[in-house]
């Protein structure tokens, strides 16, 4: 697998599929990529489509974003060390009692509460913009509205495979699951990433803000992982 990160979006859903096909289905990476490989697709399909008031800086904050991720999955690969956010994803990710819906919502946590402020933050300094500059924060919305769908269809299936294992554990898991919502991660993700902005001339002040980030989404991914009973089999 290649360590250059991709420059497009369609390189970035070319990654993705790489990883797919590289992976075991249950490996927790793979449980995350998918997901996220449908995001993806259905951002690029809004972006051609004309969703956003501005398509380009849309596609290349998503570009950077995946950029964050899958310079961790190279990283791994490599016998490196994963980013914070994201130690907690790699450590567990062969631990067959944690459910898929587990890995998937522990990536979502360590790419949207953490990644996502710095890919906000990375873009309007390179396309001379600010989050504050319309239509920035309005088309940041406007992917909230696409990700509600998807992340409905995942706890629709989770919710299906839960009920086979109808036991005091499984509500453990199914209280561990409910509280993590996309939505909420995302408008949290804006709050970083408007503090990052406003700090982004302070050296000291930026890595404070980082690192009480990388923190919060540690501890957050470390619970959402907790195993509490297996999965039902394939």
């Amino acid at each position: 697998m290649t360590t250059q990160l991709p420059a497009t979006i369609d390189e970035v859903i070319s990654r993705m599929e790489e990883i797919d096909r590289e992976l075991d289905p249950h490996d927790g990476v793979a449980c995350f990529n998918r997901v996220y490989l449908k995001v993806t697709k259905m951002v690029k399909e809004h972006v051609t489509e004309g969703t956003f008031k501005d398509g380009p800086f849309l596609e290349r904050m998503d570009v950077i974003f995946a950029g964050h991720y899958l310079k961790n999955v190279d990283a791994a690969k490599a016998g490196r060390p994963v980013d914070m956010p994201w130690q907690q994803l790699f450590e567990a990710r062969d631990n067959r009692i944690i459910w898929p819906i587990q890995f998937a919502l522990a990536g979502m946590n360590a790419h949207i509460n953490h990644d996502l402020a710095l890919a906000v933050v990375e873009t309007c300094k390179e396309r001379g913009t600010a989050p504050e500059i319309p239509p920035v924060h309005e088309d940041f919305e406007k992917v909230n509205d696409l990700l509600a769908s998807v992340e409905a269809e995942i706890r629709a299936e989770f919710e299906l495979q839960i009920v086979k294992v109808a036991t005091a554990p499984a509500e453990q898991l199914k209280h561990a699951v409910s509280a993590f919502s996309m939505s909420a991660a995302r408008e949290v993700a804006w709050i970083n990433a408007t503090q990052l902005w406003g700090a982004r001339n302070n050296p000291i002040k930026y890595q404070v803000l980082l690192t009480g980030m990388a923190g919060s989404v540690y501890a957050t991914s470390r619970l959402i992982l907790v195993p509490v009973i297996p999965p039902p089999a394939d």
